[in-house]
């Protein structure tokens, strides 16, 4: 690599995939990688290093901490976990309504508009990938413990597939085990 990344320079290594440089020495970068959800020292002229948005190094105001990168990751995460707007219901159940009718006559029914209920299905589908991608990223776990609470999510998912009818796009439903997510 011929030019000097400034510290925000945004990479894909070729064992790692994607990367943002968070600060830099003489010889390496350090580089934080989402797989790895760590940072890595890749030494600057390694040819298995491709730059995707390059910030130069005049840039810089100074090094970016661990502390900088763990609260930018949970501003992106609690973004994400609010935004659910993003997953569109089927255009029928918009304005319906749930109604949930009690087995005792003398008990008053519940009446829940479904966009209600669906935008909650939708954040609950969204706190279990949160949880797969911590236990996943989690560095005391062994892979036998994560495999194992990754058969409860997946059950979890299969359990939750019955709302799909809900989804207006099929890339958003619950996927059990049968499903690839």
């Amino acid at each position: 690599m011929s030019t000097s990344l400034g510290i925000g320079s945004r990479v894909d290594h070729l064992h790692f995939g994607r990367g943002v440089v968070v600060d830099t020495a003489s010889e390496f970068y350090i580089i934080w990688f989402k797989s790895q959800q760590d940072t890595k020292s890749i030494a600057k002229d390694f040819a298995g290093l491709k730059v995707i948005d390059e910030v130069s190094a005049s840039e810089n105001t100074g090094p970016i901490s661990i502390a900088d990168i763990e609260q930018a990751l949970h501003n992106i995460l609690d973004q994400r976990l609010h935004d659910t707007q993003m997953v569109p219901i089927g255009l029928k159940w918009k304005r319906g309504m749930m109604v949930l009718k009690p087995g005792d006559p003398t008990m008053a029914i519940k009446e829940v508009p479904i966009e209600t209920f669906f935008h909650k299905i939708v954040m609950v589908r969204d706190k279990l990938r949160v949880m797969e991608q911590k236990i996943n990223a989690h560095k005391v776990l062994d892979d036998a413990d994560k495999v194992e609470l990754q058969q409860y999510i997946t059950g979890v998912y299969g359990s939750l597939t019955t709302f799909n009818v809900l989804f207006k796009e099929t890339i958003h439903q619950f996927k059990g085990a049968g499903g690839k997510e």
